[in-house]
């Protein structure tokens, strides 16, 4: 029998922390996690999936007007926020339950408490309990960051956009990375008046710059509104309730709601860490190995927490990879070369690998392909909007290095891609293979 109440005990119940604790359990670890919120995380309850869930929503304002065109008499048709909020947060529900009963089903004891580290193998929790383990792992993920500007409290963030009593005539999203982006897509599809404001030039920094300039184009081209390299000075709130968002240079913007969409930091503040001696990074991440763990060699970490990738998959895949090293006689680390992402924009987009500037300054010689046309739903629909294809491959070996597009279901597209731009197929490759016609697919191996 261990000297320790359990042998692992995690911090935090999200993507990353369940499946470790899930792992763990069944390698035979006696495990406890303990969440001060709601088992699931970002992802599951205030992130990826209620987004898409909006997301899904929001594509039907354009889907009802094309419809006409396809021979569907469709009616003029009015949106109900609270019906779609109501709707999306009961799935949210049902995910979260089904995330309980993975634990349970593993004999994971799961505490409802916030828990600070007292030391490198014990925890203390909300209600005075202290709890000793073998093993410390920290999956507390990120929390959106506030900018300090007078007035910020008047502004809300993406945990509690899911939640809005109605859908605001004017909104205001200060950010240009991916949150804002797609933000910026459901509200103006669901009627309101969007800028977006970024205090920098650049949207989406990170994806191919040609991809992220047809974003931008097609946006504008939308009806939302830009204010870019903007310095906000202050948010006043009127007396009928509404918002004056106030800048250092040009004229002030009229909002019933600002959304502050500027960055994640990792959610490592007040956790006690200080008291086993873990180090974290000048953004207050916890450092970590390639196994994740700490300078404490007891405590772990997985997760946005650490700063690596601040993506879903990842999280889960670290998180696995730890439960197998440390309790599965495994020990495995996470690849995290050519990893896909996407922006579920309006349209969305997608990329994996090298963009076009990285593969010049680090192979020097490439060759660029691309495909500019306009699907075919959206010709006939009478829709202008184009999509994108752009493929990256290193001149001298003809290997696909980075492939990126825009487009309708381009994430869907890409996931599949990815497995061949991360197999390390080359262009001729894509060429051999027989298109499959009519798809929007079939342009990548078209690609000139």
């Amino acid at each position: 029998m261990s000297d320790y109440d359990f042998d692992l005990f995690v911090i935090g119940a999200g993507s990353g922390g369940v499946r470790a604790s899930r792992v763990a359990a069944a390698h035979g670890a006696r495990v406890a996690v303990a969440e001060e919120f709601r088992v699931g995380g970002t992802c599951v309850i205030r992130g990826c999936v209620p987004k898409k869930l909006l997301i899904y929503g929001a594509h039907f304002a354009e889907d009802l007007k094309d419809a006409r065109r396809f021979g569907w008499n469709v009616p003029d048709c009015g949106f109900e926020w609270t019906t779609l909020r109501d709707n999306v947060l009961h799935d949210v529900d049902r995910l979260e339950g089904l995330y309980k009963n993975t634990l349970e089903n593993h004999k994971v004891e799961l505490i409802a408490e916030r828990a600070t580290i007292t030391g490198p193998h014990s925890v203390k929790l909300a209600s005075g309990r202290e709890i000793s383990a073998k093993v410390i792992l920290v999956a507390t993920g990120a929390w959106p960051i506030i900018p300090e500007v007078e007035g910020a409290e008047h502004g809300i963030t993406s945990n509690e956009v899911f939640h809005l009593d109605e859908c605001p005539g004017r909104i205001v999203i200060v950010g240009g990375g991916y949150i804002a982006n797609e933000f910026a897509g459901i509200f103006h599809q669901f009627g309101s008046h969007v800028t977006m404001v970024n205090r920098g030039g650049t949207l989406l920094r990170g994806y191919d710059e040609t991809v992220r300039d047809r974003l931008l184009q097609i946006s504008m081209m939308k009806g939302i509104n830009f204010r870019f390299n903007a310095k906000m000075e202050k948010i006043e709130k009127n007396g009928d309730g509404t918002l004056c968002v106030r800048f250092a240079d040009g004229d002030p913007v009229a909002a019933d709601l600002v959304l502050f969409a500027t960055g994640r930091r990792p959610h490592t503040e007040g956790l006690g860490l200080e008291t086993a001696g873990v180090e974290l990074n000048e953004k207050g991440a916890i450092k970590v190995d390639e196994y994740s763990r700490s300078s404490c060699e007891s405590i772990y970490a997985v997760g946005d927490v650490t700063d690596r990738l601040q993506l879903t998959p990842v999280a889960i895949r670290e998180g696995h990879a730890f439960a197998d090293t440390v309790f599965g006689d495994n020990k495995r680390k996470v690849d995290y070369g050519c990893v896909p992402s996407a922006v579920f924009s309006h349209p969305p987009l997608a990329g994996v690998g090298m963009t076009e500037a990285e593969a010049r300054n680090k192979l020097g010689t490439v060759k660029i392909y691309t495909s500019d046309f306009r699907p075919m739903k959206n010709v006939l629909a009478g829709r202008d909007e184009r999509a994108l294809y752009k493929m990256i491959v290193d001149a001298t070996t003809d290997k696909v290095v980075g492939l990126h597009m825009i487009g309708p279901d381009a994430p869907e597209i890409l996931q599949a891609a990815a497995v061949a731009v991360k197999a390390g197929l080359t262009k001729q490759d894509f060429d051999d293979t027989v298109a499959l016609h009519p798809s929007m697919a079939e342009e990548l191996v078209l690609l000139k």
